[in-house]
Order: structure tokens, then C-alpha cells, then sequence
């Protein structure tokens, strides 16, 4: 009686819940195989007609020297970024896991950068930095010095696009890590301290090993987002200064929407699922290939 009862409750459930995952189907599927068959054609909104040309607009985006330029300033960015979020995130994370007074207030105050829309924190740093309007270049001339063109200059310009994505992105690392940290088992801690453990060797070899499938979740997670990175990209810079901060995700947007050449774009749009894929398998199977050299030792 039960049995059939949950089998009527699962296929209630499958019922109520098949249209909306058509409709999901459809949205992601549908343009993803158009994009795949427009990859292998000459496609393009001046001349929209399909003639198949098989491997020529991958091996045109393999030809193109912007293309080379904005993988290594996505490699770049993706490192940079993942590395400082999750070591920031970490030490965040590990406060907050303590014992102190108005957590709930710096939980608030943690998540609503990232809440916000990417284009609005574009915009809205992008009046912080303001040259000569900007509240942060006020209190650097306020100490006798000169202001700063934050977006100007090509490194200026990537460092700040760095710091704007950690400043929106990093609380997501912190909130990931913090629930793995407060899901950790209480008794290896407890049988730790009575062998005289300090908080360092528990960290190290309580903390770390028993918290790496998060790591390799939170990691992955922030790997995937940080490749996607457009919005922040063409609100403060477009690329610029040149081509110094273009990301694959806003070349593929100019070859697009400025070259119109859907073709090539979508073929570049694929090498860069192929590099994200990659990018990820490689760092979750070094992640689990540690913790299995951990749980040995």
C-alpha cells in the first residue's frame, strides 16, 4: 500500500513537473544545436544563408590573433579572480564560522553585492572610478595625491575589473565554504583536542581534507561563472583600454553584434565551452587526486 502510494506521489510529481522542463529543454537545447549547425557554415546576418563550410570557422578563430589575445586575458582573469575569491573566501568563511556577535548582520552585509545585477555594479564603480566625479579619486586627492585614471590604463583597467569582480563575487565563495564548514562533524575536533591538537594541525588535518569536496564544488562553480564573465566587462571597459581587457565572452559579442558574423562567433563560442570543460576536469581530478593522497597519509 505504501509502495503504490509513493509511486502515485513520484508520478504526480513527474506530471506537474514535465512542462516546465520541456520548456527548459527547449530554451537551452534548442539554441545550442542551432548554434552548433550555424558553427559549421558561413552564416552571416548580411548574408543569411547556410553553405556548409565545415572545420573553416574554427580553424579562422584559431587564425585570429584577437582571438589568441582575449584566451590569455580570459586565462588570466579566471586564475586571478578563483584564486583571490576562494583564499579571501576561506578566511571569511572561517571567522564566520566562530562564535561572534552580529553574524546575521554580516551575512546581510556579505550577500548583497551579489544579489545585485552585474550592469548595476558596473555602473555603479564605474562612477566610484570616475576621474575627475569619482567619491575614491575625492579622497586620494584629499590626501595630496594625484588622481587616478582607473580605466585608462591597461593594467590599471584589469586590476580594477579584478577588484570589482571579487568585491560582487567573493561572497558567493563565502557562503558556499561556510556551509561546508558548519556541516563538518564535531567529534574528530573533540577527539583532536584531547590529543593536544592546536587550531593550526586541526586546520590542516581536520579542516582541509574533510572540506575539499566543497573546495572542488565551490571552485568549479566559481571556474564556470568567472568564463562567463560579460556584463561587468562591458559596463566598465568594453575591452578596452585596445584590447587589454577583452574576454572571450565579449569577443564573442563583438564578433557578433559588431562583426555580424554569427558563424565564427559561434564557432568561438564552442572552443570556449571545449577550454571551460577541460579547465574544470583538470582542476576537480587534481582537487580529489589530493584528497585521495590526504586520506591515504
Amino acid at each position: 500500500m505504501i509502495s503504490k502510494y509513493m509511486k502515485n506521489e513520484k508520478l504526480t510529481g513527474w506530471i506537474f513537473a514535465t512542462p516546465s522542463l520541456i520548456v527548459l529543454g527547449a530554451v537551452i537545447a534548442v539554441p545550442l544545436i542551432y548554434s552548433f549547425i550555424v558553427s559549421f557554415s558561413d552564416y552571416t546576418f548580411v548574408s543569411p544563408f547556410f553553405n556548409f563550410v565545415g572545420f573553416q570557422n574554427y580553424l579562422a578563430a584559431f587564425q585570429d590573433s584577437y582571438f589568441w589575445n582575449s584566451l590569455k586575458v580570459t586565462l588570466k582573469f579566471v586564475v586571478l579572480v578563483v584564486s583571490m575569491e576562494f583564499a579571501i573566501g576561506f578566511v571569511i568563511a572561517l571567522m564566520l564560522n566562530r562564535e561572534i556577535r552580529l553574524k546575521k548582520l554580516y551575512y546581510t552585509i556579505l550577500t548583497l553585492p551579489m544579489v545585485m545585477s552585474p550592469v548595476a555594479v558596473g555602473l555603479i564603480w564605474k562612477m566610484l572610478l570616475h576621474p575627475d566625479l569619482g567619491v575614491i579619486n575625492y579622497f586620494i586627492t584629499s590626501l595630496g595625491l594625484k588622481p587616478v585614471n582607473w580605466l585608462a590604463n591597461s593594467t590599471n583597467a584589469f586590476w580594477t575589473l579584478i577588484m570589482v569582480d571579487i568585491w560582487q563575487q567573493v561572497s558567493f565563495m563565502i557562503l558556499l565554504l561556510l556551509a561546508g564548514l558548519v556541516s563538518l562533524p564535531k567529534e574528530p575536533y573533540e577527539a583532536a583536542t584531547i590529543d593536544g591538537a592546536n587550531e593550526t594541525q586541526k586546520f590542516l588535518y581536520i579542516t582541509l581534507p574533510l572540506m575539499k569536496p566543497v573546495i572542488a564544488a565551490a571552485i568549479t562553480i566559481r571556474i564556470i561563472l568567472a568564463f562567463r564573465t560579460y556584463d561587468l566587462v562591458y559596463v566598465l571597459t568594453k575591452g578596452g583600454p585596445g584590447v587589454k581587457t577583452e574576454v572571450l565572452s565579449y569577443f564573442i559579442y563583438r564578433k557578433t553584434f559588431m562583426g555580424l558574423n554569427l558563424s565564427e562567433a559561434s564557432a568561438t563560442s564552442y572552443i570556449l565551452l571545449l577550454v571551460v570543460m577541460v579547465i574544470v576536469i583538470l582542476a576537480f581530478r587534481f582537487i580529489l587526486k589530493s584528497q585521495n593522497i590526504g586520506e591515504q597519509q
